[in-house]
């Protein structure tokens, strides 16, 4: 495959199944609110069918007027379990350790609400990776509004453009790339399904060592820890 990718001067990463596998935790929390709700329990594979929009976005649809409610119910269930369920990605410790030691920007941009999003960034010991840490409700709006990739990169003397690569798991990261006018790198096992994408990824790769090998042969002088 011929490379279509710029060589990256910063790489913005979403955080929950691109860099840690969160999705039992996020299952758990759902259920939980849904309860107390007196709702259907979601299958893991409902939950990550239905789970990519922020909780300001998507829970007044799922909720109503009783959306302030469910998020409060939800952050304190969520509040009680996630660092226990907190598992890094194959490959993914070792890759930002090698990125560490390289010129590039780097920034997490998740719909995750920021505070959590931090806690366990600082519970897995990656804060010092990153330039920045954004979750939802910490820009004007969440991803994919490219307001969350500006403010992710405040300050690095980088702007939005192809040469920041924007990677995750899901079509919300695809469609934020494309809003902010980044690079899109689709990271996950399973290939795109028919008509998942609005957007098409520039790239798709497997895992997170697939992600090292690319920049390696981009020449971004890293050193293989993966």
């Amino acid at each position: 495959m011929p490379l279509s990718l710029p060589q990256p001067r910063g790489l913005v990463f979403d955080w929950d199944d691109t860099l840690v596998d969160s999705w039992l935790c996020i299952q758990k929390t759902y259920n939980a609110t849904f309860r107390h709700f007196g709702l259907p329990e979601w299958s893991m594979e409902q939950t990550k069918g239905q789970v990519a929009a922020s909780m300001r976005d998507s829970f007044p649809q799922m909720f109503g007027e009783r959306w302030p409610e469910a998020r409060e119910v939800f952050s304190a269930a969520f509040a009680e379990i996630h660092l226990d369920h907190l598992v890094p990605l194959p490959g993914a410790a070792a890759l930002l350790d090698a990125l560490a030691e390289t010129r590039l920007v780097l920034a997490v941009v998740s719909n995750k609400r920021g505070n959590f999003l931090r806690k366990e960034a600082e519970a897995l010991g990656w804060t010092g990776y990153f330039s920045r840490l954004v979750g939802a409700e910490d820009a004007e709006a969440d991803k994919p509004d490219p307001a969350s990739v500006r403010l992710a990169l405040d300050g690095t003397g980088l702007d939005l453009g192809r040469d920041v690569w924007f990677i995750g798991d899901s079509p919300v990261d695809i469609l934020c790339a494309d809003k902010s006018g980044c690079s899109s790198v689709l990271l996950r096992p399973e290939a795109p399904r028919p008509g998942e994408f609005s957007v098409a990824p520039d790239r798709v790769l497997g895992d997170c060592r697939a992600l090292g090998d690319l920049l390696c042969e981009l020449s971004v002088p890293i050193a293989p820890k993966w």
